[in-house]
């Protein structure tokens, strides 16, 4: 899953980055309203992480446009505004949750899970193909009935695989996947990563496998029987 943390503060943005990507997301870290609104504009983001108070603007600005576009992507609002008035305005303005700094860093993964659950609810967390489940939310692999541990970087691998099954993954789409827009991500990377998963699943027996097709992407795939 893609995030979007819009935080000005440059020390705190990079412990969360460094929380959120260690639990599994995808994260983009910006500072500004304007940078938001273009990145806003460029991806869609299953969660955003707002600050209120931004160099630039207001964050519930970024929120009341993101309404009036009719996007229902997730807001949780991270802000030292604690007062009753400001809360009460943020959530009345689309916020789906509100969490006042300091917080610890265990409540704020609590309350984008739940989020994330609470999203889900109406369309399954669990991505599935052959015998390989996925649960987005937990992260949690099961491969033939037996929970697999798959590393973090992996798991992203997997995820966008299972949520294009049966099509074919275009390279430059699993690097969106994998990594946020500044990364310097390496020729190799995803090939290493595809390669290292590929190589778990057959190990855990999978009934499905990873077919590259050179220059265009990948393809998960039943493995033909023996």
């Amino acid at each position: 899953m893609r995030l979007l943390l819009i935080e000005d503060n440059v020390r705190l943005a990079e412990l969360l980055v460094t929380l959120l990507s260690d639990e599994g997301f995808a994260v983009d870290g910006v500072a500004t309203v304007g940078a938001a609104e273009a990145s806003l504009a460029t991806v869609r983001y299953d969660l955003v992480l707002l600050d209120l108070s931004l160099p630039d603007g207001d964050g519930v600005d970024i929120l009341h446009r993101l309404r009036r576009a009719g996007q229902g992507t997730l807001v949780l609002v991270a802000t030292a505004r604690g007062d009753l008035v400001n809360r009460v305005k943020t959530l009345n303005a689309g916020a789906d949750d509100y969490l006042v700094k300091p917080f610890a860093p265990d409540e704020l993964l609590a309350r984008v899970r739940a989020l994330l659950r609470r999203r889900t609810e109406t369309a399954s967390n669990q991505l599935n193909f052959c015998d390989i489940e996925f649960d987005t939310v937990d992260r949690v692999v099961t491969i033939a009935g037996r929970v697999t541990e798959i590393p973090r970087r992996e798991q992203c691998v997997l995820e966008a695989l299972l949520r294009r099954k049966g099509g074919v993954l275009r390279r430059e789409a699993l690097e969106q996947a994998m990594y946020p827009f500044e990364a310097d991500v390496t020729p190799n990377a995803i090939e290493a990563a595809v390669s290292r998963l590929r190589r778990r699943l057959e190990a855990a027996g999978a009934s499905a496998g990873i077919t590259t097709l050179r220059g265009i992407g990948y393809l998960l795939a039943e493995r033909p029987p023996c």
